[in-house]
């Protein structure tokens, strides 16, 4: 997950390939509970891992639930039995509706039936999005639940530390139009108390009526099926109870699925791979979003499917704009507003108001993000119509996503715009609310022009801070990062254990330089966690000794070695960026980098660096010689035939001999925000 304060998003040209979603949060999160409420164990499969998942999770312990990690995203839930173990606690929900709605509801029962106090509140948006119509409803039966905050809205006390009567006798009255979660509450808690058969009523139209369809399939799977007169009235059959099924698998989540639908829709294809495939979820589907792939194909994109797959490729082009009643896909619709920009014509999309009651205020949201792309924007209470950028018309736009996932990732397709016009998504994480790896899956099948892909490179002499500067830059961007001198480090060391001298006049024999070259070739390197693999072999130590550290400038200055490692470097160019460090990062492997840094500081600082680090480690050194020793490396590395240590002609110099590593990071970003267009 990137954990950064943005992301920026480079110009993406194509994508193909197969991804496989994460479980969906509507079900997890509805599955969660009735394992939680029902008699017996349950073992849960492809649970969705995201910070809504571990909310419930977090609510359902703190209630005397047993919950089990199996390994995976399998768990294992002991239930209640609908009883209550705990009486009193206090539940945090951070801003999932579909954690907080339908515990305010099986709690508020549990607590008239066996007593107890407990309080539900949330991140500060969750106390903005209305509750009052299910509270509403719920004190009809007599709950004691109230409200901490401002009336309508959550923090919510529920129970008083006593039973209380409920009146269970009329139909229970609980409005439709604002959001489908109030009806779900309702239905997953009241067969809890259903000694006789309890009526519910919906009250206006019912929105997004493919939610209470999920709802309806997973009570019968946990043994409750529930009668519908249309979709006003519902019926609790007296006697109902829950039963675990035993076993439970969570279908991929199909509001998900829609980014990789809108995807293969607007990206070609390359590489001889024939658009997107989503694996997970496909034409059987329980969850209503499924029928996004009709809407998309409203719009041209051409879709197959099965039981649990789909396969998108591009098909009408540019797209057809529509107008369409979104009630059935409300999640999922927000994506149809992002592929309206590469459509002809004016895209309106209708019956959306729940939108306003969301993570955020998704309207005005979605409005305001799409015209800073150029896009023309109107909206009204319950619609809004999009028209795209004019031709040569993209602006790059910082795109403010309101802590809010679906934001996030609707915007990351406006990155294959034909403008080639990059795209910043602030604050990526939020994607963690539902689809925590969605930006490494995106790469994982998007690719770039290579020179769209941002390196910065950071050269310098030895014991400079190079490795650590470019650590640091990467992680606040995001960015891949290449440390070069390890490579040679790893050629070094593969020579060194094969038993190949590395005095400079073996080196220098054609013969010997050959077998040192074989080795680099055929090096086998991965990189991972701070890790650094040689083969099967976790190399990170040995790397790192001084040793390995004067083997890699023996080598490095070996044509054939440089040659082997030159393709094998440039291989590191991945999105969403690079940060390259090394000694000729800036003038031989990407003479190209918009930005090049070249480090530096005194060789009197430097010795003082690596003599603090030799210390640390508890290996003994003597500052004298290791002052020595650079001045002798910086010589030779200065000195070398080919591509000798000097800075690039356009590189930035930076000399951090009385800086910290924080203020050379910031050094850096501040070049590289200069050369934005955000």
């Amino acid at each position: 997950m990137f954990n950064t304060a943005f992301l920026d998003l480079p110009p993406l040209a194509h994508a193909s390939g197969e991804v496989t979603l994460p479980g969906s949060k509507s079900i997890s999160n509805r599955v969660l509970l009735l394992a939680a409420l029902c008699d017996g164990a349950t073992t849960v499969h492809d649970l969705l891992d995201s910070d809504d998942t571990r909310v419930m999770l977090m609510g359902l312990k703190q209630l005397g639930c047993t919950v089990t990690p199996l390994g995976g995203n399998t768990w294992h839930i002991t239930g209640l039995a609908a009883k209550l173990p705990v009486k009193q606690a206090d539940l945090f929900m951070g801003n999932a509706g579909t954690a907080m709605r339908p515990l305010t509801a099986a709690l508020s029962l549990l607590t008239a039936v066996h007593g107890g106090a407990f309080a539900l509140s949330g991140v500060p948006r969750m106390h903005e999005r209305p509750i009052g119509d299910l509270v509403d409803a719920l004190q009809q039966l007599g709950c004691p639940v109230s409200y901490t905050g401002q009336a309508g809205y959550p923090p919510l006390h529920i129970g008083n530390g006593q039973p209380s009567a409920l009146n269970l006798s009329e139909p229970i009255r609980v409005r439709g139009d604002v959001s489908s979660q109030f009806l779900t509450a309702l239905l997953l808690a009241l067969p809890l108390v259903a000694k006789h058969d309890i009526h519910i009523d919906v009250v206006g139209e019912l929105i997004s009526k493919p939610y209470i369809d999920i709802t309806l399939n997973l009570l019968a799977r946990f043994g409750v099926t529930v009668q519908r007169d249309g979709w006003q009235r519902f019926t609790i059959p007296a006697g109902s109870a829950y039963r675990s099924p035993g076993d439970i698998h969570v279908e991929a989540d199909a509001s998900s699925a829609s980014y990789f639908i809108a995807l293969g829709a607007i990206a070609s294809s390359a590489g001889g791979q024939n658009g997107i495939k989503i694996q997970g979820v496909g034409a059987d589907s329980i969850q209503g979003d499924i029928r996004f792939a009709e809407a998309a194909s409203l719009m041209g994109a051409h879709i197959t499917s099965g039981p649990n797959w789909l396969h998108i490729t591009r098909g009408i082009w540019p797209l057809k704009a529509i107008t369409l009643d979104c009630n059935h896909i409300p999640d999922a619709a927000m994506t149809l507003a992002v592929m309206a920009l590469y459509a002809e014509g004016t895209t309106t999309l209708t019956n959306i108001a729940s939108w306003r009651v969301k993570e955020t205020d998704r309207i005005a949201a979605m409005a305001c993000e799409l015209r800073k792309l150029g896009a023309t924007v109107e909206e009204g209470p319950d619609w809004i119509s999009v028209a795209p950028p004019a031709p040569g018309g993209w602006k790059p736009a910082s795109i403010h996503t309101y802590d809010d996932h679906r934001v996030a990732m609707c915007f990351s397709l406006a990155a294959f715009n034909a403008d080639g016009v990059p795209v910043r998504i602030e604050d990526p994480k939020c994607v963690a609310k539902t689809f925590p790896d969605y930006f490494e899956c995106l790469f994982s099948v998007a690719d770039a022009a290579p020179g769209n892909v941002p390196v910065i490179c950071i050269d310098g002499p030895t014991a400079s801070g190079k490795g650590t500067l470019a650590t640091e830059v990467a992680a606040r961007l995001g960015y891949h990062v290449l440390d070069s001198g390890v490579l040679y480090r790893l050629v070094g060391l593969s020579a060194q254990r094969a038993g190949l001298s590395l005095l400079t006049e073996d080196v220098a024999r054609p013969e010997h330089a050959g077998r040192i070259t074989a080795l680099a070739s055929a090096m086998e390197v991965r990189f991972g966690e701070g890790r650094v693999w040689l083969g099967a072999d976790d190399v990170t130590d040995a790397v790192r000794a001084e040793s390995a550290g004067m083997a890699a400038s023996a080598v490095s200055a070996i044509p054939g070695v440089r040659t082997a490692l030159l393709d094998l470097q440039q291989r590191f160019r991945q999105l969403p960026g690079l940060v390259a460090d090394g000694r000729d990062m800036g003038t031989v492997i990407f003479p190209s980098a918009p930005l090049k840094v070249f480090l530096t500081a005194s060789a009197e600082t430097r010795a003082q660096r690596r003599f603090s680090q030799l210390l640390g480690r508890g290996q003994p050194a003597i500052i004298e010689e290791l002052l020595r020793a650079l001045k002798a490396r910086d010589a030779q590395d200065m000195s070398r035939q080919h591509a000798p240590l000097k800075p690039a002609e356009d590189a930035l110099l930076l000399d951090n001999s009385t800086q910290t590593i924080d203020e050379s990071v910031a050094q850096v970003l501040t070049w590289w925000q200069s050369k934005q267009p955000f």
